[in-house]
């Protein structure tokens, strides 16, 4: 079995990431999923979430992926994202304030969202929150 497979993380604006990896973790539509090189070929669609990449020797990325798809093939995965970004990137206190606004829209508190739309923000906000999280465990330290 192969050490290392290639990784490439895209969204519609630009490429965010490519290269060699041991291992990556994505929230795939019906709960995590952990691929290491020689996974079996795979196609499934990816929720709001977290990416985590272990690149050579064992350094770590975490990336924020607002769904999607992945598709594993025998010496290459590839995640396709509507949206992404490096959890460095993000605003905590942004997500936490999103998070807010769409809790109190769905108890009835605020009128200018409607349930669907505060449902979606919601699960993106903690979606965000889960990917900030991550890297901070990771890496330690406060993000922007």
């Amino acid at each position: 079995m192969p050490a290392k497979v290639h990784c490439d993380i895209v969204s519609a604006e630009r490429q965010l990431f490519a290269g060699l990896v041991e291992m990556v973790v994505v929230a795939g539509s019906e709960g995590d999923l952990g691929i290491l090189p020689g996974h079996a070929p795979l196609l499934t669609a990816l929720k709001p979430g977290p990416v985590r990449i272990i690149k050579e020797g064992g350094e770590e990325d975490v990336f924020y992926v607002n769904g999607g798809f992945l598709e594993v093939q025998p010496k290459v995965v590839t995640i396709l994202a509507d949206s992404a970004e490096r959890a460095h990137d993000m605003d905590e206190a942004a997500a936490e304030e999103a998070k807010q606004r769409a809790k109190e829209a769905l108890e009835g508190k605020s009128s200018e969202m409607d349930y669907s739309a505060a449902s979606a923000q919601l699960a993106e906000s903690v979606a965000q929150l889960r990917a900030i999280q991550q890297m901070k465990k990771k890496f330690g330290g406060s993000s922007k």
